[in-house]
């Protein structure tokens, strides 16, 4: 937004205030009224230099409904990203599966036999509508069962491995899976379709011995026991999670080259059972890993590779996921002093992306679309308070591409500088005018969606009118994004604070 464009937004701001502030039921003097007001007030600008520099990231809260799994190396900086992720399933209230009486079991003789509690099969499946990376890579990955589930109250970190702190089940299943992210056993024809989403497959069928020693033919005969044994543990996600399935963790083992964003993942369970005129029906029931679930995902960077970038003073960077932060420094006391009197009506702040050396590449990370400026010192309790951006003290900005712009901008961010300035100076931390620059997702909600599912297995979908749309959570990006932006200098700085100045006279 230019100066000028400022001036106008902040003297129709002042106006409209002054005249909601003199409302009368008479309108003859409405156009002398105005030139008063306008004549009454005075609007200065400034602009003030900010600088930047790159922080490194360490960790941040994976809190996703995405999860990530794969290995790739960044084509720009030559870092190495790895991704994990556990995965919990959710499955309705008081489920019930069919009567045991109804139940049908094949034996080991090929033979259908009435009250035999024995699943077909079972399987884990893995969507994914996008990935990243050439998808003929051959990867492999393990899914490993946990032997206790990750609580709901505490805060996972993208380094928090789930295999080092104990969450595995050291003798329970390590199943590999060998594939590319092109499915060549699905036709061609298929692939190319707008409603086909792809996944991976993991077989669940090979015999399991539950953590009291006694064997089951496979997984899925595991869980119609438990059931039959228990039904009380089906009550709800909570109780099936704490006595049935404690999750899956998805360990990359091998392969380089691409990485798979997981967006929905089930435990589909096959089995048969007769209806009341005793025919056999094949039967399904699938428990989602959803947004009531936890899921988290373990990110794996090169940290000696990212320190270098941090330590580039020809730019900064972001960097996702887990990888690099900007922080900038904002000239609050030079923008208040000789304002005192004044009010701040706008202070706008544009930061120009550098284009990647890599250009456009099929491979070049993706630009962050969505950035989060926050207090430096509110970084972490932002996201575990699940704090949503009131554009007071915290603020979202948008990538834009356009030539005059290739960057990010704040329109109006001097609710963050008065905060900081009514800062008692006694009582201002070494970050007291700082913020942070993060990679955000935001998810949507619109009113008027609603869901319903079937008896034996579930049927999703949605009937909505939309009436409005609007943000309910903000999280960290945890997918493979990358930028430099311009860096900012403490004198004749290229990032420049446009402020605007009013005050009545």
């Amino acid at each position: 937004m230019s100066i000028s464009m400022n001036i106008k937004f902040a003297l129709t701001i002042l106006l409209s205030g002054l005249a909601l502030a003199s409302c009368s039921d008479s309108t003859d003097e409405i156009g002398s009224s105005l030139n008063s007001q306008t004549d009454a007030v005075n609007v200065e600008t400034a602009s003030y230099d900010v600088s930047s520099e790159s922080v490194l990231a360490d960790s941040v809260l994976s809190r996703n409904t995405t999860g990530y799994i794969g290995k790739v190396k960044d084509p720009e900086t030559g870092n190495y990203i790895t991704g994990d992720f556990m995965a919990q399933f959710f499955n309705l209230e008081d489920y019930h599966f069919p009567e045991k009486s109804a139940m049908r079991g094949v034996d080991e003789n090929g033979e259908t036999v009435k009250g035999l509690i024995k699943a077909d099969s079972c399987e884990i499946r893995l969507f994914y509508a996008k990935h990243y990376g050439d998808s003929t890579r051959t990867m492999k990955l393990t899914a490993y069962e946990m032997s206790k589930p990750m609580t709901e109250d505490h805060n996972y970190y993208s380094n928090y491995d789930p295999l080092a702190n104990g969450y595995v089940r050291k003798d329970g299943i390590a199943q590999d899976k060998v594939y590319t992210l092109t499915d060549y056993m699905v036709a061609k024809s298929t692939r190319d379709t707008s409603t086909y989403e792809p996944y991976l497959t993991i077989k669940l069928n090979g015999k399991y011995t539950d953590a009291d020693g006694k064997e089951y033919s496979n997984f899925g005969t595991y869980i119609l026991e438990k059931y039959y044994e228990h039904p009380e543990y089906f009550k709800n996600a909570y109780t099936f999670r704490q006595n049935v399935v404690p999750g899956f963790y998805f360990k990359h083992k091998s392969g380089l080259g691409n990485m798979a964003y997981i967006d929905a993942s089930q435990l589909n369970l096959y089995y048969k059972y007769a209806d009341e005129k005793d025919s056999v029906l094949n039967g399904i029931t699938v428990f989602w890993g959803t947004e009531e679930v936890l899921q988290t995902t373990n990110i794996s960077n090169d940290k000696s590779r990212l320190a270098s970038l941090v330590a580039d003073k020809s730019c900064t960077y972001l960097k996702t996921p887990a990888g690099i932060f900007t922080e900038l420094t904002l000239p609050v006391e030079k923008i208040v002093s000789g304002h005192e009197n004044d009010k701040i009506a706008g202070a706008s702040l544009t930061i120009p992306r550098i284009n990647s050396a890599v250009g456009t590449s099929d491979y070049a990370f993706a630009i962050p679309q969505t950035l989060l400026m926050i207090p430096v010192d509110s970084v972490y309790s932002f996201f575990e308070n699940k704090e949503m951006y009131n554009n007071r003290n915290s603020y979202v900005a948008t990538y834009s591409g356009m030539t005059s712009t290739n960057g990010y901008t704040f329109n109006n961010i001097s609710g963050m500088i008065t905060a900081m300035n009514a800062v008692d100076v006694s009582k201002r931390s070494a970050n007291w005018n700082k913020v942070v620059l993060i990679p955000v997702t935001l998810t949507t909600t619109t009113s008027g969606t609603s869901g319903n599912y079937s008896y034996y297995s579930y049927y999703y979908g949605t009937s909505s009118s939309s009436s409005s749309t609007v943000v309910t959570k903000v999280s960290h990006d945890m997918s493979l994004t990358s930028t430099k932006l311009v860096k900012g200098t403490a004198s004749d700085s290229p990032l420049k604070l446009q402020v605007i100045y009013s005050h009545f006279k």
